[in-house]
């Protein structure tokens, strides 16, 4: 019972929560605000879209999944845009409905299968709460960086 109450909830941050809040952190920016960077070694919200796009595609997509995918994740670090924010979110919820039809194939003895990865061997439980923190993290941030750019609270929940 617990590992379908963790998918349960591990789907719902991932499509409904965390989503929600990106989309709702693009409605008040402009375009050029998503690639705006406080310095050069800062990333812009947009580089933070192309990395949850890119990460969540290796840790659930190709690790719990057993997709192949290609990667290239330093270029989701350099891209300076344009990018269309629609093009960004598009790209996002695409993966995310993929990520949620691999998600609601696990089960409890899936979930403690041990597969490759970047970090070694890992379970594929270990790589769906990874994924799911680290979503969360790159959230944070983006909703942080809108912040500094609009100078105006977010309303982030109903």
């Amino acid at each position: 019972m617990l590992d379908v109450a963790l998918l349960t909830d591990a789907r719902a941050l991932l499509r409904s929560s965390y989503l929600s809040k990106i989309e709702r952190c693009l409605d008040v920016l402009g375009e050029d605000d998503i690639w705006w960077r406080a310095s050069d070694a800062s990333n812009s919200i947009g580089n933070l879209i192309l990395h949850l796009d890119g990460s969540t595609r290796m840790w659930v997509l190709r690790v719990a999944g057993g997709r192949q995918i290609v990667r290239d994740r330093d270029a989701e670090f350099a891209e300076r845009g344009p990018m269309a924010k629609s093009a960004l979110l598009a790209r996002l919820r695409s993966t995310l409905a993929e990520v949620d039809e691999v998600l609601a194939t696990l089960n409890e003895t899936t979930l403690l299968e041990r597969r490759p990865s970047t970090q070694g061997e890992v379970t594929i439980l270990w790589a769906v709460l990874h994924a799911v923190e680290h979503f969360s993290m790159h959230t944070g941030q983006i909703i942080t960086l809108t912040k500094l750019r609009t100078a105006s609270a977010l309303r982030l929940a109903d």
